[in-house]
Formats: structure tokens, sequence, C-alpha cells
């Protein structure tokens, strides 16, 4: 498969007048197609449909997605502007329910209402959101880099590393956030084998992780979800690494379902299991993991694998999106702050407060 070019996950074009253009990540990786976002309700089905994915890109998507919703009533008073935006910020939320970056980033959005209470106009205010928007995608690149700094600081040279579901650049913004320790040990001149967990049912560790590390020129192998207990006890995973999706205040973690059988078998061979996630992957108003909620996926996407029946049509399917892994089982959770290690209550409030 030859080099495809480098686009950006997502981008804005224009004013606050202007659109999203989105890399659809359900044609990766034989086709690098964009989507174009001109409305509220076009952003909430990409969403919804997985076109965007990822914690921190789904939080971009939907601060984007608050300018396209105010479009309508960038001319109308303050009443009406107000009213809109906490429709669409409400509307956006629900879009999906695990990733706390995606409430996140709606918040950062509400809040600069409070800066423009008294804005000269609706246009003002308008534009001061889209500000805001741009400066979190900001944000989100800054906070990557960092995250891959402190975390090429815990892989030794020639390490295997096993990953699971997709938090590269297609997740988040150039580096992403596990992927980014990968990215930056390479750019430290270190010599990394990646193993691959395919990620059923929806194969984002195929078909998303494996076309970033092709692209990027890593070293890696493609396995079964099933074959990881195999790797590791042949020796070749010297560390597992993940992205989040929300984190709980004692360290449970939520990420794509298989994870924590990754754990499980990380701790059953002494092998270190990395959470790399931002800051803003917390959520210190849940006390444990068990307060998380689990996205519940459509059958179809076990029965109609890639489009294709693979099970019998009366069967029961029960498709969690997300599981949680126990704090315990985490070896450091890597943030922009740097590392959290050992995982415990009392050193993530620490470093992510308060």
């Amino acid at each position: 498969m030859g080099p495809f070019p480098q686009l950006e996950t997502l981008r804005w074009v224009g004013d606050a007048c202007g659109h999203l253009m989105l890399l659809d990540q359900t044609r990766l990786p034989t086709e690098v197609v964009e989507v174009e976002c001109r409305d509220v309700e076009s952003v909430w089905q990409a969403i919804r449909a997985l076109q965007i994915r990822g914690a921190p890109a789904i939080g971009l998507a939907a601060a984007y997605g608050v300018c396209l919703g105010l479009q309508s009533v960038r001319e109308a008073d303050e009443a009406a502007f107000r009213t809109r935006l906490e429709a669409v910020t409400r509307y956006l939320a629900g879009s999906r329910p695990t990733a706390v970056n995606l409430f996140w980033a709606l918040e950062r959005m509400q809040r600069v209402e409070q800066d423009w209470r008294d804005a000269r106009s609706s246009a003002a205010w308008h534009d001061a959101l889209l500000d805001e928007a741009r400066a979190i995608h900001q944000q989100d690149r800054a906070t990557c880099h960092a995250i891959g700094r402190h975390g090429a600081a815990l892989l030794p040279d020639q390490a295997g590393v096993l990953t699971h579901c997709n938090a590269g650049g297609l997740a988040a913004s150039e580096y992403g956030t596990a992927l980014a320790v990968l990215f930056t040990a390479q750019d430290q001149g270190k010599r990394l084998h990646v193993f691959v967990d395919e990620t059923r049912p929806l194969l984002q560790g195929a078909r998303l992780t494996a076309w970033e590390l092709v692209q990027r020129g890593i070293p890696a192998t493609l396995i079964c979800d099933s074959m990881a207990a195999q790797v590791m006890r042949e020796g070749r995973v010297q560390a597992v690494i993940t992205g989040a999706d929300r984190i709980a205040a004692n360290g449970d973690t939520a990420n794509k379902i298989g994870t924590y059988s990754l754990a499980v078998l990380a701790r059953a061979h002494n092998i270190p299991l990395y959470v790399a996630a931002p800051c803003n992957t917390f959520d210190l108003s849940l006390d444990s993991g068990a307060g998380i909620p689990i996205e519940q996926r459509a059958p179809e996407e076990i029965t109609l694998g890639l489009g294709k029946q693979i099970a019998p049509s009366e069967i029961g399917v029960y498709n969690p999106a997300f599981d949680v892994t126990p704090a315990a089982y985490i070896s450091a959770l890597i943030t922009e702050r740097g590392p959290i290690a050992p995982v415990t209550r009392e050193n993530i409030r620490r470093l992510v407060g308060p």
C-alpha cells in the first residue's frame, strides 16, 4: 500500500461562518476522503457514525460544531443566541456518552458565555466562540507533544510495544496520545517494534493504527486480539500502551473494549501497562470506574462485520464499546504534565487537581 497524503484529522475553513472538514475514518485505510460539515447535525452524525473518533478529536469536533450550530443566529439578539447555544451544546452532548473530552470541550465553549454576557453583539460572541474552538485545538496539539515527550522516556530502545485501538493523530491532533509516545521515541532515535491489536469489532487497530504506523515508517506487526497472550509469552512485548476515554478520580480507566483483557494479560506476564491521556480525560467527579457510563453499540457491528453477515440474524448480541481497567493494573498514567505513578487517588489529585 503506497503512501497517502498527510491530512489533518479535522480543520476549520474560513471565518465564523465557515465550515468543518473531517477526515472520514470509516473509509481508511483504502481511501483518504474528507467529509464537509456545514451544520451541527452533520457533526453529530459524524461523531455518532465514527467518521470522527478518539476522545480528544471528538471534543474538538464538538467545539467546532457549536460554531456551526450558531451561524443561523449570528445576527439575532442576545437572548435568542444564548438559547440556541444551550440547545446546540445539549444536542452535541448526546452524540456519545463515554468520552469525557466531549463534555469538557462543550463546557469550555459554554464558559465563553460568561465572558461575553455583555457582548457588543451576537456576531462578536460568535467570533469569540470560534477563537475558543481554535484555542482548544492548538492546546490539544501542544498537549499531545508533551505526552509524547513524557512517555518516550519510559520506553527502552529496541522495545516491543503492544497497542490497542487507535490513539494517534487520527484520534487527536498531530501525534495523538498513545501513538505520540511511539512517534516521539522514533524522533529520538529509539528503535521500536509495535504489535497492533486489530481491535474487534470495528478494527480500529487494523484500519487506523496500522495505517498511521505505516505512514511513519515504524516497524509494526498486526495481530488478532486473541493473539496478545501468545505474543507476550514469547517475550516479544516489553510494554503495553493505550489511550483512554475517561479516567475516574481513583485512576480506573475506560478505554476501547478489550483494554481490560490486555491489562490482565500484562499483569500475568509482568509487563507494564501505560495509559496516555491528557488531563481533560480525567473525570474527578467520579469516585471510581463503576460510575463511568459505557456506550452500547448496534448489534450489526458484530453480526455484519465490514458489511458481510458473519453470524445468524437471530443470535443475541452484547456490544459494549468500552471497558474499565482498574487502576491497580496500570503502571503509569502519562499526561502532558508528566507521568502519574503509582496510580493512586492522591497522586492524581496532586498532578491533575483539584
